[in-house]
């Protein structure tokens, strides 16, 4: 039996994310292929590298410095997200990342990218987090406050622009059981967006990412129905979160980190027999 493990993104909201890894590796729970997209890989890597504790950790130390995120790194690097200390120095240095054990986990470790000159998305294998740093950087790329990264000669941004939620990517690779981890509650629907922002900013040079972009909401609605669909058949797991917590993108209060964090562990616990039932089910 292959388990599969679909990790969606929401920058800060991530820490839901985490809180419900970190459950999944008290009680034992193990996967075979995870694919995520932005934080979802951001966090989630820490699930295969066994580093409980680490995306909460370092999110709570240096989310409240201005070098780590927030306006004065967009407006002095392009990037919201600062490209040298979040993706260079935090993981080599400040808190360091486990790239051995990471590797020694077989688990099957997938970052969703949007190529911005296709609008397509694209499932890029994860084999050295270190290596393939810039693959990490392009998952979580937003679009507006993000500059678009270059990998291996294409052009990409957030993974979330084409496949917010890569469920349906997770049954194509043969997952027979599949867990899925989301950071919006049920009944939260995208709203409809401005097509004229994404057509200025990108619509010269790549109308098929500025349509992606536009199209986004109508994909992410329809996709969550679809997860419905799914868990009410009994062929998926979903975890999601039981109520809002408001947590912005950038977000730097602490207190709304670890509360975030606090209800992804609370969930995972209060749906945990259930999901044991669901994967014992046709073993």
């Amino acid at each position: 039996m292959k388990i599969g493990l679909v990790l969606e993104g929401g920058a800060m909201r991530g820490l839901y994310t985490a809180g419900v890894l970190d459950t999944l590796m008290d009680n034992g729970i193990k996967a075979d292929t995870a694919i995520g997209t932005s934080a979802g890989v951001l966090f989630g890597v820490n699930f295969a590298s066994g580093q409980r504790g680490r995306a909460l950790r370092y999110n709570k130390k240096y989310a409240p410095s201005g070098s780590y995120m927030g306006i004065r790194s967009l407006m002095t690097t392009g990037n919201i997200i600062n490209k040298q200390f979040a993706y260079y120095d935090l993981p080599s240095k400040l808190d360091v990342f486990d790239e051995a054990a990471f590797e020694a986990s077989g688990i099957d470790f997938y970052a969703t990218v949007t190529n911005v000159e296709t609008g397509e998305a694209e499932y890029i294998k994860i084999t050295d987090c270190f290596k393939q740093i810039e693959v990490m950087r392009a998952t979580a790329a937003m679009p507006y406050v993000s500059k678009i990264v270059e990998y291996e000669g294409k052009k990409y941004l957030d993974g979330g622009v084409a496949d917010s939620i890569p469920v349906e990517k997770c049954i194509e690779m043969g997952c027979d059981k599949v867990i899925v981890v989301l950071t919006r509650p049920i009944e939260y629907r995208k709203g409809k967006t401005n097509p004229r922002l994404a057509n200025l900013v990108y619509g010269k040079r790549y109308p098929k990412a500025a349509e992606r972009i536009n199209s986004r909401p109508d994909e992410y609605n329809a996709c969550v129905e679809k997860i419905i669909e799914l868990e009410k058949q009994g062929k998926i797991f979903v975890i999601r979160p039981s109520r809002t917590v408001k947590v912005k993108h950038i977000e730097r209060d602490t207190k709304k980190l670890q509360a975030i964090y606090d209800l992804g562990a609370a969930d995972c616990t209060a749906k945990m027999e259930d999901l044991q039932q669901y994967l014992n089910e046709n073993r």
